[in-house]
């Protein structure tokens, strides 16, 4: 029998939608987080509206919404901002990612919230923070990639950078927030109070920089980043190359890993220009191009992989979904989890990373169906079953088909 979930206990509101604020709500679920998603009536969460879909349901809103409760309420209604306002004096966090400031106008900002509540976690996402010039403009994820400098690395130096098509500044921005509001319930123990914690998809992007922004200002300014396609002339070898039916990776880029591979190239790999990394870096054309037609030379990528393995230089072929979901690693580290869904039946999904030495992190529940828990939660706060009837009759609750 495991220990208790490290978050047991604690009252999560989760007043986002779309990704960054649903993906850091459903890590709090994971560690244990009682995590209550409250939606607007008939639409809900936006990510409700984004494919995949199947039988009406959104695999992009079930992936992000695993593990939570489902509360639909009118908040235009007194009776609803009431129950609001009780469900928040009742909770932990705090979590939005509404553009700043639109919360506060419907009373529900953190000034308000942290007066009835002073232990209160409250954490805002947005795209450029609550402070600054640009606080006030809408963003996604697409948006900080492209300002932040990441995507003017990518991609070929002659054409537009592609788009990174996995959400990298909202998973990235998602998961400072557990941190940080982690860190923040542990700092509440000390002092009993909770706090506003800022986020910014910006900032998190700027952030995740590791070595554009150093090398330009100890470069005096005179250095900016190239795009350089598949290979990366800073790290040689470090980069994507092509065999006869498909695409690998190798990371060379260290003394011992090039000696390894020089050897097995062998020839001019061998030459003495490129027994160190500014070597390398210095003649990184020539370098690729040797690794480029060996690779070229090989059967398949499964034989590159073989011959890179025996003399353990780090490299991996470029999988495809298809191959990913079949990976024995994937499998062994639990990373698909298996729901039983009530309209959907049995669905497979990806899982979150977290691998706790004492307790099980495996969701308990699937994403909530629009208003699925409302009467529960209603209960919990104190409504009796005739309070709870009206504010069904009178539209205050909303509840899709499936849930009622």
């Amino acid at each position: 029998m495991t220990n208790p979930l490290p978050l047991d206990g604690i009252r999560v509101i989760d007043f986002t939608h779309f990704l960054a604020g649903p993906h850091l709500s459903r890590s709090l679920a994971a560690m244990g987080a009682d995590v209550i998603k409250v939606e607007r009536p008939k639409g809900g969460d936006a990510g409700r509206h984004h494919p995949y879909f199947k039988d009406g349901q959104s695999g992009y809103y079930l992936q992000q919404n695993m593990g939570k409760r489902g509360l639909c309420l009118d908040l235009k209604d007194a009776r609803g901002m009431e129950l609001m306002q009780r469900l928040a004096r009742s909770a932990d966090v705090f979590v939005e990612n509404f553009r700043p400031g639109a919360l506060a106008k419907l009373g529900l900002g953190y000034d308000a919230l942290s007066r009835e509540n002073p232990g209160l976690v409250y954490c805002s996402i947005s795209a450029y923070g609550h402070t600054g010039p640009k606080s006030d403009k809408p963003g996604f994820g697409l948006i900080a990639e492209a300002i932040s400098g990441a995507m003017a690395q990518l991609g070929e130096p002659d054409q537009a950078p592609p788009l990174m098509r996995m959400p990298i500044a909202d998973m990235y921005t998602g998961m400072h927030g557990v941190a940080a509001v982690n860190a923040a319930l542990l700092g509440r123990i000390k002092s009993g109070k909770g706090q506003h914690i800022d986020l910014a998809l910006y900032d998190c992007m700027v952030s995740m920089h590791d070595y554009a922004v150093q090398q330009y200002f100890l470069s005096g300014g005179t250095v900016l980043p190239k795009k350089h396609g598949s290979r990366q002339p800073e790290s040689t070898v470090y980069g994507a190359f092509r065999a006869k039916d498909g695409d690998l990776v190798i990371a060379a880029q260290v003394d011992d890993a090039w000696v390894r591979l020089a050897g097995l190239i062998a020839g001019a790999a061998l030459d003495d220009r490129f027994r160190t990394p500014a070597g390398r870096n210095d003649n990184h054309a020539e370098v690729y191009a040797l690794v480029e037609a060996w690779c070229a030379r090989q059967d398949s990528v499964a034989h590159c992989i073989a011959q890179l393995d025996a003399v353990a230089v780090p490299c991996a072929p470029v999988q495809s979904v298809d191959q990913i979901v079949r990976d024995p690693q994937i499998l062994a580290r639990n990373m698909l989890v298996e729901q039983d869904h009530p309209v959907l039946g049995r669905v497979t999904l990806p899982n979150l990373p977290f691998r706790f030495s004492d307790c099980d992190t495996t969701p308990r529940r699937t994403a909530p169906l629009l208003g699925q828990h409302n009467a529960e939660i209603a209960a919990e706060l104190g409504y009796g079953a005739t309070e709870i009837a009206a504010l069904k009759d009178d539209g205050v609750f909303y509840a899709e088909e499936a849930a009622r």
